[in-house]
């Protein structure tokens, strides 16, 4: 078994520096730079949602440099006292994918939720997206639903 070759680090609210470049990684992998960098939230904006309770940023480091990222929102529930957890974006940048960082990242987001009472860890999938159907199959049980976007 290799040693790995990154660390995972939890960001908070003075990690705003690798918080943009998690964004920069994002827009890079998901071929969406224009999504992830024209209108970058201001840094008491994100010192506020890396400091809350409600959302988990974490960071796949090699050398200080962001090469993987996860974020991911705790849903409070209203039926039970528990809550959800949810990544919203889940990327490796294209140059260290198969390495492990995604599944790493996955397992590192565990104990964050068992302290927010999560009773599980949700993803979504595009159909399109083998790679992230394989990886989430692995760790997880598939559910097909269908999602809608609303306009607010």
């Amino acid at each position: 078994m290799s040693i790995p070759t990154f660390t995972i680090r939890r960001l908070g609210a003075a990690d705003t520096g690798l918080m943009d470049g998690m964004l920069t990684m994002f827009g890079e992998a998901f071929g969406d730079v224009e999504t992830y960098s024209v209108a970058r939230p201001g840094k008491a904006y994100m010192q506020g949602l890396l400091g809350s309770d409600s959302f988990i940023a974490l960071a796949a480091l090699k050398d200080d440099a962001v090469v993987g990222g996860l974020a991911a929102y705790v849903l409070r529930k209203f039926e039970q006292e528990r809550s959800e957890v949810y990544i919203y974006d889940l990327a490796v940048a294209e140059g260290h994918r198969r390495e492990g960082i995604a599944t790493a990242l996955i397992e590192s987001l565990k104990e964050p939720a068992r302290a927010a009472g999560a009773s599980v860890i949700f993803v979504q999938a595009d159909l399109v997206d083998a790679p992230a159907i394989a990886l989430y199959t692995k760790l997880g049980i598939r559910e097909d639903v269908l999602h809608f976007d609303i306009r607010p």
